[in-house]
């Protein structure tokens, strides 16, 4: 009989367990909440960037050919004029050789056409000439002689008559000597041989123009920030050599995405980073707005420019940078935690602990920082709204509030 009772206490003992645990209300979940309060907001808009010399040249070649020699590297700070690559010169030094020997035959033609032609062709003449006028003068006497000598009847008029004509004849020769000699050198020949000079010193101008093009040379002072070209590249006429810059200051283009363009303007204060070197800082300032928004990759962005000084030269050109743009600062603002807002729908907003249920308001935001958002309507100073948590929440839902540190 004891076995008996003992069996049926026991049975009892644990049918009141199991119906204790049957109707025993599950604890309500522990859910993190963080209260609204009232601080100053700092509005930072964060995005990324390309760093760019704030003023900058393309060094191009004017011709093609061989890189023979580069005579810097990239980061040299050069003065305006500077050698920066020395192209294979052999083919123009061949053409300005021959150039320079056309010009020289040219300018020679000159000068002898000028001084009445060539020197021995002028001798002869000048030697017949000076003959035929003793020739002509010896003819003139004996012609005289014969007529004193016919009028006293001492000679023949047949004789005279021959001596006058070899005077005659004398003197056709002597004038057609002496108008080959001035026909030497006409006019229209000295023009044409100068012509031809004027010919070959615009081709000589042009033979030394394209032996200095295979020098090229930096267009301004600056720094070599760009240097694509090796010793043995073939360059097309055209092709980039290098960029010389000022990249003590940079322009960062800033790229804003379209709907977050509103918040910017210019005078805002910037904040660089280079993933490279993240300890580093520097500071910019908004100086130009875009002009347009452009496709970059899946996003419309507009180009914001903002300049930055970079006296260590430690952010190099062409640099993809972080950038912090501080769009707005409100004083007195009442702002929650980011993580805290949700959407239902059409409606962004918040759960709301009220006793230990939760409540969904509807929120007005207003700017947000990187972590906060101001709430201009729905809440008020210490309402505790709810964090994140890995199970879905609803309104009306009993929760077990948790708050961070020992706030109540």
């Amino acid at each position: 009989m004891k076995r008996w009772f003992a069996a049926l206490a026991a049975t009892l003992v644990v049918a009141a367990a199991v119906l204790w645990l049957a109707l025993r209300k599950p604890a309500p979940p522990e859910v993190p909440f963080a209260r609204a309060r009232q601080e100053t907001l700092v509005s930072i808009l964060t995005t990324n960037g390309r760093a760019e010399p704030a003023s900058w040249e393309p060094v191009r070649a004017a011709q093609a050919g061989r890189v023979r020699r580069v005579a810097v590297e990239r980061g040299a700070r050069v003065a305006a004029g500077a050698l920066l690559v020395q192209l294979d010169d052999a083919p123009a030094r061949t053409e300005l050789a021959s150039a320079e020997a056309r010009t020289e035959a040219a300018r020679a033609e000159v000068r002898l056409l000028e001084k009445g032609g060539r020197a021995a062709e002028r001798a002869q003449l000048e030697g017949a000439i000076a003959k035929l006028a003793v020739e002509l003068e010896a003819a003139r006497r004996d012609a005289a002689a014969l007529e004193r000598l016919v009028e006293k009847g001492a000679a023949a008029r047949a004789e005279l008559d021959q001596a006058r004509d070899r005077a005659r004849q004398a003197e056709s020769e002597w004038e057609a000597q002496r108008r080959r000699l001035a026909a030497l050198v006409a006019e229209t020949d000295l023009e044409a041989a100068r012509a031809r000079l004027r010919d070959a010193e615009a081709a000589l101008d042009a033979a030394r123009l394209r032996m200095e093009q295979t020098r090229i040379r930096a267009p301004r002072e600056g720094v070599v920030y760009d240097l694509p070209v090796r010793e043995g590249d073939w360059l097309e006429a055209g092709a980039l050599v290098a960029r010389v810059g000022q990249v003590d200051r940079l322009k960062i283009i800033i790229f804003v995405d379209e709907p977050e363009l509103g918040r910017v303007r210019a005078g805002l204060p910037v904040q660089i980073t280079w993933d490279a070197l993240p300890d580093r800082r520097w500071q910019a300032q908004v100086e130009r707005m875009p002009t347009q928004v452009v496709p970059m990759g899946t996003r419309m962005v507009g180009e914001v420019w903002a300049m930055c000084d970079n006296p260590s030269l430690d952010l190099p050109p062409g640099a993809n940078v972080n950038v912090r743009i501080r769009a707005h600062v409100i004083e007195n603002a009442l702002t929650i935690p980011k993580a805290a807002l949700r959407r239902q729908g059409d409606e962004l907003g918040a759960y709301v602990l009220e006793g230990n249920r939760l409540v969904w308001k509807a929120l007005q935001i207003g700017a947000t920082s990187e972590v906060d958002a101001e709430v201009r309507s729905g809440l008020k100073p210490g309402d505790a709204v709810a964090l994140p948590v890995d199970r879905p929440l609803q309104a009306g839902m009993e929760v077990r509030p948790v708050f961070p540190g020992n706030e109540i």
